[in-house]
Protein backbone atom coordinates (compact mmCIF):
# COMPACT_ATOMS: atom_id res chain seq x y z
CA UNK A 1 0.00 0.00 0.00
CA UNK A 2 1.20 3.49 -0.77
CA UNK A 3 -0.05 6.60 0.94
CA UNK A 4 -1.79 9.36 -1.03
CA UNK A 5 -0.56 12.91 -0.82
CA UNK A 6 -1.43 14.50 2.50
CA UNK A 7 -1.98 11.24 4.39
CA UNK A 8 -0.17 10.18 7.55
CA UNK A 9 3.45 9.30 6.88
CA UNK A 10 5.05 6.11 8.14
CA UNK A 11 7.92 6.15 10.59
CA UNK A 12 10.99 4.96 8.63
CA UNK A 13 12.90 1.88 9.80
CA UNK A 14 16.06 0.11 8.62
CA UNK A 15 17.26 -3.25 9.89
CA UNK A 16 20.49 -4.97 8.81
CA UNK A 17 22.27 -8.26 9.51
CA UNK A 18 25.87 -9.34 9.08
CA UNK A 19 25.14 -13.04 8.73
CA UNK A 20 24.49 -16.07 10.88
CA UNK A 21 27.82 -17.17 12.34
CA UNK A 22 29.00 -20.17 14.32
CA UNK A 23 30.99 -17.72 16.45
CA UNK A 24 32.71 -14.37 16.17
CA UNK A 25 36.17 -14.14 17.65
CA UNK A 26 36.70 -11.60 20.42
CA UNK A 27 39.19 -9.53 18.40
CA UNK A 28 36.65 -9.05 15.58
CA UNK A 29 33.54 -8.26 17.61
CA UNK A 30 34.09 -4.51 17.80
CA UNK A 31 34.88 -4.22 14.07
CA UNK A 32 31.77 -6.22 13.21
CA UNK A 33 29.67 -4.11 15.58
CA UNK A 34 30.98 -0.92 13.97
CA UNK A 35 30.30 -2.30 10.49
CA UNK A 36 26.65 -3.14 11.09
CA UNK A 37 26.11 0.13 12.97
CA UNK A 38 27.50 2.08 10.01
CA UNK A 39 25.29 0.16 7.56
CA UNK A 40 22.08 0.68 9.54
CA UNK A 41 22.87 4.37 10.05
CA UNK A 42 23.66 4.80 6.35
CA UNK A 43 20.39 3.24 5.28
CA UNK A 44 18.43 5.22 7.85
CA UNK A 45 19.98 8.48 6.68
CA UNK A 46 18.77 7.71 3.14
CA UNK A 47 15.22 7.38 4.49
CA UNK A 48 15.45 10.53 6.60
CA UNK A 49 16.45 12.43 3.46
CA UNK A 50 13.36 11.16 1.65
CA UNK A 51 14.90 8.19 -0.15
CA UNK A 52 12.95 5.04 -0.90
CA UNK A 53 13.11 1.72 0.94
CA UNK A 54 14.94 0.29 -2.11
CA UNK A 55 17.51 3.10 -1.94
CA UNK A 56 18.00 2.44 1.78
CA UNK A 57 18.58 -1.33 1.53
CA UNK A 58 20.94 -0.85 -1.41
CA UNK A 59 22.96 1.71 0.57
CA UNK A 60 23.10 -0.45 3.71
CA UNK A 61 24.19 -3.59 1.85
CA UNK A 62 26.74 -1.66 -0.22
CA UNK A 63 28.37 -0.48 3.01
CA UNK A 64 28.58 -4.09 4.22
CA UNK A 65 29.92 -5.33 0.85
CA UNK A 66 32.70 -2.74 1.11
CA UNK A 67 33.63 -3.88 4.63
CA UNK A 68 36.17 -6.76 4.60
CA UNK A 69 34.80 -8.08 7.90
CA UNK A 70 31.74 -9.48 6.12
CA UNK A 71 31.22 -12.34 3.67
CA UNK A 72 29.96 -10.23 0.74
CA UNK A 73 31.79 -8.14 -1.84
CA UNK A 74 35.31 -7.51 -0.51
CA UNK A 75 35.80 -10.19 2.14
CA UNK A 76 33.80 -12.90 0.37
CA UNK A 77 34.82 -16.47 1.17
CA UNK A 78 36.59 -18.55 -1.48
CA UNK A 79 35.43 -21.50 -3.55
CA UNK A 80 37.42 -24.72 -4.09
CA UNK A 81 39.63 -22.98 -6.66
CA UNK A 82 40.38 -20.02 -4.39
CA UNK A 83 38.14 -17.62 -6.33
CA UNK A 84 35.30 -15.33 -5.28
CA UNK A 85 31.82 -15.96 -6.70
CA UNK A 86 29.12 -13.70 -5.29
CA UNK A 87 25.31 -13.71 -5.18
CA UNK A 88 22.82 -10.92 -4.43
CA UNK A 89 19.16 -9.98 -4.73
CA UNK A 90 16.91 -7.00 -4.11
CA UNK A 91 13.13 -6.54 -4.12
CA UNK A 92 10.65 -3.65 -4.07
CA UNK A 93 7.54 -4.41 -2.02
CA UNK A 94 5.52 -1.80 -3.90
CA UNK A 95 5.13 -3.87 -7.08
CA UNK A 96 7.13 -7.06 -6.29
CA UNK A 97 9.79 -6.10 -8.85
CA UNK A 98 13.04 -7.93 -8.16
CA UNK A 99 16.58 -8.31 -9.44
CA UNK A 100 19.18 -10.95 -8.67
CA UNK A 101 22.63 -12.08 -9.76
CA UNK A 102 24.61 -15.21 -8.95
CA UNK A 103 28.15 -16.51 -9.38
CA UNK A 104 29.40 -13.04 -10.33
CA UNK A 105 33.09 -12.20 -10.24
CA UNK A 106 35.26 -9.11 -10.45
CA UNK A 107 32.75 -6.51 -9.28
CA UNK A 108 32.79 -4.74 -5.95
CA UNK A 109 29.04 -4.46 -5.28
CA UNK A 110 26.78 -7.27 -6.49
CA UNK A 111 23.75 -5.59 -4.87
CA UNK A 112 24.09 -2.65 -7.27
CA UNK A 113 24.15 -5.05 -10.20
CA UNK A 114 21.06 -6.83 -8.84
CA UNK A 115 19.22 -3.50 -8.73
CA UNK A 116 20.19 -2.80 -12.34
CA UNK A 117 18.79 -6.20 -13.34
CA UNK A 118 15.54 -5.19 -11.62
CA UNK A 119 15.32 -1.78 -13.26
CA UNK A 120 17.08 -2.11 -16.63
CA UNK A 121 16.11 -5.58 -17.90
CA UNK A 122 12.86 -7.50 -18.48
CA UNK A 123 14.33 -10.30 -16.34
CA UNK A 124 14.61 -11.04 -12.62
CA UNK A 125 17.84 -13.06 -12.48
CA UNK A 126 21.16 -13.08 -14.37
CA UNK A 127 24.01 -15.46 -13.64
CA UNK A 128 27.73 -15.97 -14.24
CA UNK A 129 29.05 -14.84 -17.60
CA UNK A 130 25.77 -13.19 -18.64
CA UNK A 131 25.66 -11.14 -15.46
CA UNK A 132 29.28 -10.11 -16.11
CA UNK A 133 28.46 -8.94 -19.64
CA UNK A 134 25.47 -6.98 -18.37
CA UNK A 135 27.64 -5.32 -15.71
CA UNK A 136 30.08 -4.20 -18.42
CA UNK A 137 27.21 -2.84 -20.56
CA UNK A 138 25.97 -0.87 -17.56
CA UNK A 139 29.41 0.63 -17.03
CA UNK A 140 30.13 -1.14 -13.74
CA UNK A 141 33.94 -1.20 -13.42
CA UNK A 142 35.73 -4.52 -13.14
CA UNK A 143 37.94 -5.03 -10.11
CA UNK A 144 40.78 -7.51 -9.90
CA UNK A 145 39.89 -10.70 -8.04
CA UNK A 146 42.76 -9.94 -5.62
CA UNK A 147 40.97 -6.78 -4.46
CA UNK A 148 38.07 -8.88 -3.17
CA UNK A 149 40.18 -11.53 -1.43
CA UNK A 150 41.33 -11.00 2.15
CA UNK A 151 44.02 -12.85 4.10
CA UNK A 152 41.30 -14.11 6.40
CA UNK A 153 39.44 -15.67 3.46
CA UNK A 154 42.63 -17.42 2.33
CA UNK A 155 43.19 -18.83 5.81
CA UNK A 156 39.57 -19.99 6.04
CA UNK A 157 39.93 -21.90 2.77
CA UNK A 158 43.16 -23.56 3.90
CA UNK A 159 41.59 -24.55 7.19
CA UNK A 160 38.52 -25.96 5.45
CA UNK A 161 40.57 -27.94 2.94
CA UNK A 162 42.96 -29.39 5.52
CA UNK A 163 41.05 -29.24 8.80
CA UNK A 164 39.32 -31.97 10.69
CA UNK A 165 36.04 -32.77 8.88
CA UNK A 166 34.20 -33.16 12.19
CA UNK A 167 35.08 -29.56 13.10
CA UNK A 168 33.59 -28.06 9.96
CA UNK A 169 30.33 -26.20 9.98
CA UNK A 170 27.96 -24.94 7.31
CA UNK A 171 29.58 -21.54 7.49
CA UNK A 172 33.15 -20.68 8.34
CA UNK A 173 34.30 -20.34 11.94
CA UNK A 174 34.77 -16.81 13.21
CA UNK A 175 33.02 -15.41 10.18
CA UNK A 176 30.02 -13.19 9.80
CA UNK A 177 28.16 -14.65 6.80
CA UNK A 178 25.64 -13.32 4.30
CA UNK A 179 24.65 -9.66 4.71
CA UNK A 180 21.22 -8.16 4.28
CA UNK A 181 18.88 -5.26 4.94
CA UNK A 182 15.16 -4.54 5.13
CA UNK A 183 13.50 -1.13 5.24
CA UNK A 184 10.18 0.68 5.53
CA UNK A 185 10.08 4.19 4.07
CA UNK A 186 7.82 7.14 4.93
CA UNK A 187 5.42 6.27 2.08
CA UNK A 188 4.81 2.79 3.47
CA UNK A 189 6.95 0.94 0.93
CA UNK A 190 9.14 -1.96 2.06
CA UNK A 191 12.20 -3.53 0.43
CA UNK A 192 14.91 -6.08 1.09
CA UNK A 193 18.42 -6.77 -0.20
CA UNK A 194 20.70 -9.74 0.50
CA UNK A 195 24.30 -10.32 -0.64
CA UNK A 196 26.89 -13.05 -0.03
CA UNK A 197 30.13 -14.71 -1.04
CA UNK A 198 28.53 -18.06 -0.22
CA UNK A 199 30.13 -20.84 1.83
CA UNK A 200 33.85 -21.46 2.07
CA UNK A 201 35.28 -24.21 -0.19
CA UNK A 202 32.04 -24.39 -2.18
CA UNK A 203 32.00 -26.05 -5.59
CA UNK A 204 32.53 -23.69 -8.51
CA UNK A 205 29.11 -22.46 -9.61
CA UNK A 206 27.38 -23.28 -6.31
CA UNK A 207 24.54 -20.88 -5.57
CA UNK A 208 22.78 -20.64 -2.22
CA UNK A 209 19.63 -18.91 -1.05
CA UNK A 210 20.78 -15.28 -1.15
CA UNK A 211 19.84 -14.48 -4.77
CA UNK A 212 16.69 -16.63 -4.68
CA UNK A 213 13.55 -14.58 -4.04
CA UNK A 214 11.39 -16.32 -1.45
CA UNK A 215 14.37 -17.95 0.23
CA UNK A 216 17.05 -15.27 0.69
CA UNK A 217 14.48 -12.53 1.11
CA UNK A 218 11.09 -11.17 0.15
CA UNK A 219 9.25 -7.84 0.24
CA UNK A 220 5.54 -7.12 -0.14
CA UNK A 221 3.92 -3.86 0.99
CA UNK A 222 0.84 -5.81 2.10
CA UNK A 223 2.87 -7.90 4.58
CA UNK A 224 6.45 -6.73 5.21
CA UNK A 225 10.05 -7.47 4.26
CA UNK A 226 12.63 -10.07 5.29
CA UNK A 227 16.28 -10.96 4.64
CA UNK A 228 17.63 -14.34 5.73
CA UNK A 229 21.03 -15.84 6.50
CA UNK A 230 22.51 -19.18 7.45
CA UNK A 231 22.91 -22.52 5.70
CA UNK A 232 21.79 -21.74 2.16
CA UNK A 233 20.78 -25.26 1.19
CA UNK A 234 18.50 -25.49 4.25
CA UNK A 235 16.98 -22.06 3.60
CA UNK A 236 16.24 -23.02 -0.02
CA UNK A 237 14.51 -26.24 0.99
CA UNK A 238 11.97 -24.47 3.21
CA UNK A 239 11.67 -21.15 1.32
CA UNK A 240 12.47 -19.46 4.62
CA UNK A 241 11.68 -15.87 3.62
CA UNK A 242 8.27 -16.51 2.08
CA UNK A 243 7.41 -19.05 4.78
CA UNK A 244 7.95 -16.41 7.46
CA UNK A 245 5.77 -13.87 5.64
CA UNK A 246 3.09 -16.55 5.19
CA UNK A 247 2.88 -16.85 8.97
CA UNK A 248 2.45 -13.07 9.17
CA UNK A 249 -0.38 -13.26 6.61
CA UNK A 250 -2.03 -15.73 8.99
CA UNK A 251 -2.03 -13.08 11.70
CA UNK A 252 1.19 -13.93 13.55
CA UNK A 253 3.38 -11.18 15.03
CA UNK A 254 6.89 -10.65 13.63
CA UNK A 255 8.26 -12.45 16.68
CA UNK A 256 5.92 -15.44 16.31
CA UNK A 257 6.45 -15.71 12.55
CA UNK A 258 10.25 -15.69 12.94
CA UNK A 259 10.16 -18.34 15.67
CA UNK A 260 7.82 -20.59 13.68
CA UNK A 261 9.79 -20.56 10.42
CA UNK A 262 13.25 -20.86 12.01
CA UNK A 263 11.93 -23.59 14.30
CA UNK A 264 10.48 -25.48 11.35
CA UNK A 265 13.79 -25.34 9.44
CA UNK A 266 15.68 -26.57 12.48
CA UNK A 267 13.31 -29.42 13.35
CA UNK A 268 12.62 -30.54 9.78
CA UNK A 269 16.14 -30.55 8.33
CA UNK A 270 18.42 -29.47 11.21
CA UNK A 271 19.10 -26.20 9.38
CA UNK A 272 20.48 -23.23 11.31
CA UNK A 273 20.16 -19.60 10.35
CA UNK A 274 18.70 -16.23 11.13
CA UNK A 275 16.53 -13.45 9.75
CA UNK A 276 15.61 -9.81 10.03
CA UNK A 277 11.94 -9.04 9.57
CA UNK A 278 9.84 -5.88 9.40
CA UNK A 279 6.07 -5.61 9.16
CA UNK A 280 4.13 -3.16 6.99
CA UNK A 281 3.42 -1.15 10.17
CA UNK A 282 7.09 -0.96 11.24
CA UNK A 283 7.28 -3.72 13.85
CA UNK A 284 10.61 -5.50 13.54
CA UNK A 285 12.61 -8.40 14.90
CA UNK A 286 16.06 -10.00 14.52
CA UNK A 287 16.09 -13.75 15.28
CA UNK A 288 18.55 -16.59 14.80
CA UNK A 289 19.23 -20.23 15.68
CA UNK A 290 22.94 -20.06 14.81
CA UNK A 291 25.37 -19.15 17.62
CA UNK A 292 25.32 -15.45 16.79
CA UNK A 293 24.03 -12.99 14.19
CA UNK A 294 25.30 -9.40 14.10
CA UNK A 295 22.35 -7.06 13.53
CA UNK A 296 21.42 -3.40 13.85
CA UNK A 297 18.16 -1.48 13.58
CA UNK A 298 17.51 2.25 13.24
CA UNK A 299 14.13 3.76 14.13
CA UNK A 300 12.95 6.94 15.88
CA UNK A 301 16.54 8.26 15.75
CA UNK A 302 17.73 5.37 17.92
CA UNK A 303 20.22 2.69 16.94
CA UNK A 304 19.77 -0.84 18.31
CA UNK A 305 22.77 -3.18 17.89
CA UNK A 306 23.46 -6.78 18.90
CA UNK A 307 25.75 -9.71 18.12
CA UNK A 308 24.79 -12.45 20.56
CA UNK A 309 21.63 -13.23 22.52
CA UNK A 310 20.95 -10.66 25.21
CA UNK A 311 23.66 -8.13 24.33
CA UNK A 312 21.56 -5.42 22.66
CA UNK A 313 22.73 -1.82 23.05
CA UNK A 314 20.60 1.24 22.23
CA UNK A 315 22.10 4.64 21.44
CA UNK A 316 20.78 7.94 20.12
CA UNK A 317 21.52 8.82 16.52
CA UNK A 318 22.68 12.36 15.73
Amino acid sequence: MTFPEGSVKMNPVVLVHGGGASSISQDRKERVRQGISKAATGGYNVLKEGGSAVDAVEEAVTILENDPEFNAGCGSVLNTEGDVEMDASIMDGKDLSTGAVSAVRNIANPVKLARLVMEKTPHCFLTGEGAGKFAAEMGIPEVAMEELITERSKKQLEKEKHGNRAERSDYPKNSAGTVGAVALDSKGNVAYATSTGGIVNKMVGRVGDSPCVGSGGYADNNIGAISTTGHGESILKVNLARLTLFHMEQGKTVEEAADLSLGYMKSKIKGLGGLILISKTGDWVAKWTSTSMPWAAAKDNKLHVGLDLGDTTITDLP
